[in-house]
């Protein structure tokens, strides 16, 4: 059977998922009785309530005697490495864009790595159906995109298909007129993806690209063998990226078929498979015959940009709520998430129950948090920060590329706003009522600031961002919060009371009967500097009679505070306590004298 191996890209929410989706309904050899769920691929529970892929995965789908191995990339730009290793496993990339909304940040990333490694593209004008869909304009900016990222002739000579991965159609035609199902996709796929070189007789070369982990086998590499034949008991060697070889046996072969992973025995050249047998397995080694090494070259792995403090809790309500504590249970979790995530970096801080984890975003760190959070951990954890590299003596630190799509009417404040965050306009295009903007800025300026964003936007703002590179420091104090917190003073139980005097100091994040303890924040304050509250005070009973006595306590609503919200909130003195039950404020130091002993009280 002949093999076609193809990468899913677009920037996130141009449907990859889905149109993946479709493909599996209407592939042969599935079984019937096989329910597909909507945005299958996405298997981890987050991914389904955010919509949004964060790990690469692949499928395989058999159609006309041709088996097509597919991966389904991530689209946010944190999780831009996954998209970076898998351009070595494929021979072509299908390009989504949506019909409406063109060409965008990320589009230029993915495909940008796809041009580089040399991969022939098609391009997939989906969500044809939308209302005020264009999808010539779409097709033209997409053009522009690949001229202007120096694509070679043969590049430049892309198929188009239009498609709507929701209704399962797709057609040659911009009109749609003629759509009945996928197979002008899986049609074009069978004729413009090259098949991948098959030299089965060659020495056995394996590199995995992505990693996956289960405790009964431990790290399980997927990657593409380049040349020879792999089979399950094969002692073979592992090149490691230091140079060394490690010798060990294949313990479990598999390939893959619609959502199923099935065990094989052998496979050969060409086929993209997962094998397990060697616990620490990396990204980018390679896996050879014993006595036959030769390196293929190492993939390259994005650095981290940002990193965080993760803690063992140090509350006074520590140990209450949490299933996992200790910093042993802490550091273990760590620890297993780099076996499968190789973007992430833990290190711990000598003398003390504290990890720095290193990152490619908030939003990536911000995952783990939640995971972490749903199994049962509880910690505490730091402000994001981006990492500082020193480069000839200089120090440098990561910038953005920033696009902003906003109503006409709060353009002016969205300008004030990334420009007190040392953003740099790029560009400014006004259509219809709809403004676009783009901007480099560093990644600092990033860092709590969609919050805002969204406030300001009424909700109806869109802002994509994706790693440019590193440039000298220039500016010393970009994105800090410019308001103060509301802290309890006291711990005890909050009192409508209380709540309803301190209304007027800012805007409350808890609600009546909440438990809180010195030193937890509890609200903004409308003032620059951070205010000490007593949050817990009891309205005192006298025997006096007066008119207002029964009147009932009408409270503001509390505003509610997400994770990231939270981690967004946060000033270099606070921290974020996270338990399953509940996620609070803090600042590093609880006792309200300490605290302005080091200046970070203020009146």
């Amino acid at each position: 059977m002949e093999i076609r191996n193809v990468a899913i890209i677009a920037h996130v929410d141009h449907g990859k998922t889905t149109l993946v989706d479709e493909l599996l309904k209407q592939s042969e050899r599935r079984n019937t009785h096989e329910l597909i769920q909507e945005r299958a691929m996405d298997s981890n529970d987050i991914e389904r309530e955010r919509g949004i892929t964060i790990l690469a995965k692949n499928t395989a789908i058999e159609y006309k005697g041709y088996r097509i191995n597919i991966l389904d990339t991530p689209g946010h730009a944190d999780f831009g490495g996954e998209v970076e290793r898998i351009m070595n496993m494929v021979d072509a990339v299908v390009l989504v864009v949506d019909a409406y909304e063109g060409a965008m940040p990320q589009t230029r990333f993915v495909l940008k790595k796809a041009l580089e490694a040399k991969l022939k593209p098609i391009v997939v004008i989906n969500k044809i159906d939308r209302a005020f869909a264009r999808p010539l304009e779409a097709v033209n900016e997409v053009l522009d995109l690949f001229i202007e990222l120096n694509a070679d002739e043969s590049q430049l000579d892309f198929p188009i298909v239009y498609a709507s991965g929701i209704k399962g159609l797709a057609s040659f035609d911009h009109e749609f007129k003629d759509a009945k199902n996928m197979v002008p996709l899986l049609d074009t796929i069978i004729k413009y993806v090259p098949a991948p070189a098959q030299e089965k007789d060659l020495p056995l070369q394996f590199q995995p690209a992505l990693l996956d982990y289960n405790d009964y086998v431990g790290r399980i590499g997927i990657g593409k063998i380049y040349q020879g034949t792999i089979k399950v008991n094969q002692n073979v060697s592992c090149m490691r990226l230091d140079g060394t070889i490690k010798p060990f046996r294949v313990q479990k072969l598999f390939s893959f078929l619609g959502l199923n992973r099935i065990e094989v025995e052998e496979a050969y050249a060409g086929d993209i498979v997962a094998i397990a047998g060697l616990i620490d397995i990396n990204v980018g080694e390679t896996v050879c015959e014993q006595g036959k090494e030769v390196a293929l070259p190492i993939l390259h792995i994005d650095e981290p940009t940002v990193q965080m403090t993760f803690g063992t809790n140090t509350s006074p309500f520590a140990g209450k709520e949490g299933k996992f504590v200790t910093a042993s249970k802490i550091e273990e979790r760590l620890y297993k998430e780099t076996q499968k995530d190789v973007s992430l970096r833990v290190e711990r801080l000598s003398t003390k129950e504290e990890w720095i984890v290193s990152g490619r975003g908030e939003l990536h760190l911000g995952i783990l948090i939640e995971n972490m959070r749903r199994e049962g951990f509880e910690f505490q954890v730091s402000r994001p920060q981006v990492i500082i590299q020193e480069i000839e003596g200089v120090k440098h630190e990561p910038y953005e590329f920033v696009q902003v799509d906003c109503p006409n009417d709060v353009v002016g404040t969205v300008i004030e706003m990334l420009g007190a965050r040392k953003g740099v306009m790029g560009n400014m295009i006004s259509h219809q009522n709809q403004t676009r903007l783009t901007y480099t800025m560093p990644s600092r300026g990033l860092i709590g600031f969609m919050t805002d964003f969204m406030t300001a936007t009424k909700g109806y703002g869109i802002l994509n961002h994706s790693y440019l590179e590193y440039r000298p420091v220039e500016h010393i104090d970009v994105g800090n919060r410019s308001t103060g917190a509301l802290v309890s003073l006291l711990e005890g139980m909050t009192t409508a009371y209380a709540i309803g005097r301190l209304e007027d100091r800012g805007t409350m994040f808890i609600e009546p009967r909440a438990s809180v303890y010195e030193g937890m924040i509890v609200g903004v304050a409308n003032k620059e500097f951070d205010l000490a509250v007593n949050v817990t005070q009891e309205k005192q009973l006298t025997n006096m009679r007066s008119s207002s006595k029964d009147t009932t306590v009408v409270l503001k609503r509390p505003r509610e505070m997400s994770l990231e919200a939270c981690l967004e909130f946060i000033n270099d003195d606070e921290l974020v306590e996270i338990t399953p039950k509940n996620i609070r404020l803090r600042k590093r130091i609880l006792r309200t004298n300490e605290r302005k002993k080091f200046d970070n009280y203020k009146y």
